[in-house]
């Protein structure tokens, strides 16, 4: 049998193929990786039986049940599951329909998505990925005021509906978010809370506020699925429903994949052989990055969602046992062929710390004009695919393929559910945790320390200019982080700055 036959993971009722065969996971591999692969097939199983994996949070982590309530392990999760996707789909129909309407009868036009991280990135990849009839979408993703204002300025405040999504509602980056958007609602002559919906953990400091100010709608939020892996639950599902997507087809396109890989055939599972080309091109160290390259303008955030699902699952300092192993795998990448004009000169003649993942589309309704003879632009972005794909293996690079038959609903859940499972098999490999993130936790605490800092530098400004040294001296603060607070009040008009030779020697007063 040829190798690319032999390195052919194929669905062909999903339509679903991955080729390894540019990386490919040998029969002696798979016998020496057996003790770790029989592993991972067992850690997957009781996770999805309800095993505690989030040990930070003592909680289990059940994403895979959102697409297939029949797994939860009790009737009363079950019972949540189908209540919440019934919810709302029927908010989502109302809506659409102008039965839900704003406060002056109209119709919504437009939903504002506030969220960070897993609450907004899932949403605009499918956003973007699944255009749809529906209410038009944007995204606060971000504390940046200037980025605030440019979404806000381009909204129809009056038919836009505002969807906040925070699991604790008082993560900052959403919060600043919500509190920017209320505001400029209100300096508009805007009611906000008429036009407010949350989707939050039960009462949750968000939760409260929405009901005590009688926000449009509040959506309970799993405290069971993890910002990265929630695209399946009601943070994703809402955003997708109000901009008229399939979202039963995302359901079952994931549960169609989490089904196939289920299988303890290592040949052909999916996921489990992306995991086993992940370990094996990066010597179960991550010594290589990958570089993800969706030929199809439709998932160029693909690359963005996959860092996070990623890197935050994978990046740890500490194994399972408490010993310091400092996992990851990075992850970067744009779109083909954009990137033929970029990066893939490094990729080929550079530094060989990488593998790429390419996504092949296989249709375009659309490819039906003649560019060059009776070449298609389509047949030109394919060309380009495999002309890359081509040369970099010349060069020795490694890749692998992953192909559907086009960007739709189902699909898009299949891919989301092929890269989740292959995270928690990639965890289970390297004997790690991909369910908890104390990285992020340990920066939350440090931007909560420069702000502590902030408002002692900004109360210790006097008429009398002072060095950081001086001011840092009277706060008992780092003088580093004392410098670039004043330098910050300084910028934002509230503190006089004369610039030295020396930044040493820069003064600051009130």
């Amino acid at each position: 049998m040829k190798l690319y036959a032999q390195q052919l993971v194929r669905y062909p009722d999903l339509g679903v193929s991955l080729d390894f065969s540019k990386l490919p996971i040998t029969g002696e591999f798979l016998e020496k990786m057996k003790p770790l692969t029989d592993r991972a097939l067992a850690d997957i199983r009781a996770l999805e039986g309800g095993a505690v994996s989030n040990p930070d949070e003592g909680r289990m982590v059940g994403h895979y049940w959102l697409r297939n309530s029949a797994l939860a392990p009790t009737a009363e999760l079950r019972g949540k599951i189908d209540s919440s996707i019934a919810a709302v789909k029927t908010f989502a129909e109302a809506v659409l329909a102008g039965k839900i309407a704003t406060p002056e009868g109209a119709r919504f036009t437009n939903a504002l998505v506030i969220g960070i991280g897993g609450s907004a990135l899932g949403p605009e990849l499918a956003a973007d990925a699944l255009p749809s009839p529906g209410l038009r979408l944007s995204f606060l993703d971000n504390t940046d005021p200037d980025g605030m204002l440019r979404v806000l300025s381009a909204l129809p405040l009056q038919e836009t509906m505002v969807v906040v999504i925070s699991k604790s509602g008082g993560t900052p980056e959403t919060r600043n978010g919500m509190v920017r958007a209320r505001r400029y609602f209100a300096d508009h002559g805007v009611d906000f809370a008429p036009r407010a919906v949350a989707v939050t953990g039960a009462a949750s400091k968000l939760d409260k506020a929405a009901e005590a100010e009688g926000w449009l709608r509040r959506f309970p939020m799993e405290d069971w699925v993890g910002g990265r892996t929630s695209e399946t639950s009601v943070v994703g599902l809402l955003p997708a429903a109000l901009q008229g997507a399939d979202i039963d087809g995302l359901l079952a396109g994931a549960a169609a994949m989490d089904e196939k890989t289920r299988s303890a055939d290592v040949a052909s599972n999916a996921a489990l052989k992306l995991a086993l080309a992940w370990y094996r091109a990066g010597d179960g160290r991550g010594k290589k990055d990958m570089v993800v390259l969706p030929y199809k303008d439709s998932l160029v955030l693909f690359s963005k969602y996959l860092q996070q699902l990623i890197m935050e699952s994978l990046g740890k300092k500490e194994d399972l046992d408490g010993k310091i192993v400092h996992q990851g795998l990075s992850v970067y990448g744009n779109k083909g062929s954009t990137d033929q004009h970029a990066y893939v000169q490094q990729l080929r003649d550079g530094i060989h710390n990488f593998f790429v993942t390419f996504i092949e589309v296989r249709r375009a309704d659309a490819d039906t004009v003649p560019v060059d003879g009776a070449f298609t632009a389509g047949d030109y972005l394919q060309g380009f695919l495999r002309g890359t794909r081509r040369a970099l293996a010349e060069s020795g690079r490694e890749s692998i393929t992953i192909s559907i038959p086009t960007v739709d609903a189902p699909r898009l859940g299949m891919l989301i559910a092929l890269f989740e499972r292959a995270v928690s098999f990639y965890a289970s490999l390297v004997h790690i945790n991909a369910y908890h993130q104390p990285g992020v936790e340990a920066g939350k605490k440090a931007a909560g320390d420069f702000l502590k800092l902030l408002g002692e530098a900004e109360a210790a400004l006097g008429r009398v200019p002072a060095t950081a040294a001086e001011i840092a001296a009277r706060l008992h603060a780092d003088e580093e982080e004392t410098y670039h607070c004043l330098v910050h009040i300084a910028e934002s008009g509230k503190a006089r700055w004369v610039q030295a030779e020396c930044p040493c020697a820069d003064t600051f007063a009130g």
